[in-house]
């Protein structure tokens, strides 16, 4: 089991960037394959982007590519999300999810596909 705990949210302008975090506990990080959701008021849960658990495969969901990137460093049972030239649109609660995976290079998308959440992380961006 692990646990998840986003962080990094905040009010920023259109244009700037962010880097969300998610710590991961346990000691079997590097076992999981995770991804970022976003939910915007409103709306349903969204599949951002996600990475395998080694790093070496990373998925995006269209939109974001150019802007955000995925990145995990498993010494740090860290996962991270650098979002840049940010819009007004990203404003969301984004959340990070893991699942455990017996393949090193394989995403996941759906939200189904993941069996651990975080509370999430709000992110606002004004215009």
């Amino acid at each position: 089991q692990v646990q998840l705990v986003e962080s990094g949210g905040g009010l920023v302008q259109a244009g700037d960037s962010l880097r969300l975090s998610c710590a991961a506990s346990g000691r079997t990080f590097s076992s999981y394959a995770m991804g970022w959701f976003r939910q915007a008021p409103g709306k349903e849960r969204e599949f951002v982007i996600a990475i395998s658990r080694s790093g070496g495969t990373t998925y995006y969901a269209g939109s974001e590519k150019g802007r955000f990137t995925i990145s995990r460093d498993n010494a740090k049972n860290t996962l991270y999300l650098q979002m840049n030239s940010l819009k007004p649109e990203d404003t969301a609660s984004y959340y990070c999810a893991a699942r455990m995976s017996t393949s090193s290079d394989l995403i996941f998308y759906r939200q189904r596909d993941y069996d651990y959440w975080g509370q999430g992380t709000q992110v606002t961006v004004s215009s």
